[in-house]
């Protein structure tokens, strides 16, 4: 498990993705940054607001080592997120970083991964495609949006592996939920990652059982603190209630007492 850090990052840039996902990108200046797994995520410290107090728990949407960048998705719906989406480049964003366990990686060269994400739930998916892609596999994306102008960074995805999206209303791709996109009855994978809305969740855990598919799901339960100290992210299990943010927020969903 790799060591956690109190980081003053400095952003490098603030880009508006849509009408409400921000995307954060920001260095460590005077040292690479630690290592980050795919799935981990980081406690953002929240400046100007004077009614919120406690960080927000972001994925780490992607780390471009070359640039010695962590990349944050944020989608802006609450005082606190909307004061972290209207940073300037040059500010300080104060992070607490890497936190959680993460997907799981192949082992095999033989395995076909299928990523599956719903609205700010595809952030750590990005991150995993492209440690994937370095490890010379091609993964699958399958994202679900509301409409089309919700749709985000399609090229990023692209550009490492296949693509495929559903929009509730059809104005993109095939239209309704991800559970009902044609390629879950054309192909088989050998192992399904899920970040999104916990309904969207327990449909493609119950597709992956149905199917005999290893499937493991990014729980994005209410944290505060992200270190098992404050209990309000407590998730009830197979092996009894455990805090998400430590020991998660990846679960294989067998773990999870979800009625699938």
């Amino acid at each position: 498990m790799p060591e956690k850090y109190i980081l003053d990052l400095r952003l490098t840039g603030v880009e508006r993705l849509s009408e409400r996902y921000f995307l954060l990108r920001a260095t460590r200046p005077e040292a690479p940054l630690p290592t980050m797994l795919p799935g981990q995520f980081a406690q953002l410290r929240v400046d100007g607001s004077a009614t919120t107090f406690l960080r927000r728990p972001i994925s780490i949407h992607n780390v471009d080592r070359q640039k010695n960048e962590v990349w944050f998705l944020v989608q802006a719906i609450g005082e606190g997120t909307r004061c972290l989406a209207a940073k300037k480049a040059g500010d300080v964003l104060n992070a607490v970083l890497p936190l959680g366990h993460g997907f799981t990686m192949p082992q095999s060269s033989e395995e076909r991964l299928l990523l599956v994400g719903g609205g700010v739930g595809v952030a750590p998916l990005l991150f995993m495609g492209s440690c994937l892609r370095v490890k010379g596999f091609e993964p699958t994306f399958l994202l679900g949006f509301r409409t089309a102008a919700d749709i985000i960074q399609a090229g990023e995805y692209r550009a490492l592996g296949r693509l495929f999206v559903t929009t509730e209303d059809g104005s993109e791709g095939e239209q309704g939920f991800v559970t009902q996109h044609s390629l879950l009855q054309q192909e088989r994978f050998t192992h399904i990652a899920v970040c999104g809305p916990k309904p969207m969740m327990m449909a493609v855990a119950r597709y992956a059982r149905q199917s005999g598919t290893p499937c493991e799901v990014s729980l994005e339960n209410m944290m505060a603190c992200g270190l098992g100290a404050c209990l309000c992210c407590v998730e009830d299990t197979t092996q009894g209630h455990v805090c998400v943010c430590t020991e998660g927020p990846v679960f294989n969903v067998e773990q999870l007492k979800w009625q699938i």
